[in-house]
């Protein structure tokens, strides 16, 4: 199942208070990039994040984006403070 447009939006929005957050749609999904780094992306409608060791420690739920992907973790948080904290952690683990 391809993402919606509208549930990228959503998480666009979570997003506002990262700088440099753009997205690229790829094969009915789309890919979270910050300045250029791939953080995540939008897969079947869900919020995923890239699992990494700086995010051990949150909680966040492990996911599968597609058949044959490494796992990723679920971004359920809708606090956008909170969500621009695990964006800046994870990125920091993948400069």
């Amino acid at each position: 199942m391809a993402s919606s447009t509208e549930y990228l939006t959503y998480v666009l929005e979570l997003l506002r208070g990262v700088d440099g957050v753009s997205y690229k749609k790829m094969m009915g999904e789309f890919l979270l990039y910050r300045n250029a780094t791939l953080f995540g992306g939008v897969y079947d409608n869900r919020f995923l994040i890239k699992k990494v060791p700086s995010l051990a420690t949150l909680g966040l739920r492990e996911q599968i984006p597609y058949s044959g992907a490494k796992p990723m973790l679920l971004v359920d948080v809708e606090d956008q403070e909170e969500v621009a904290k695990i964006v800046e952690l994870a990125c920091q683990d993948l400069a």
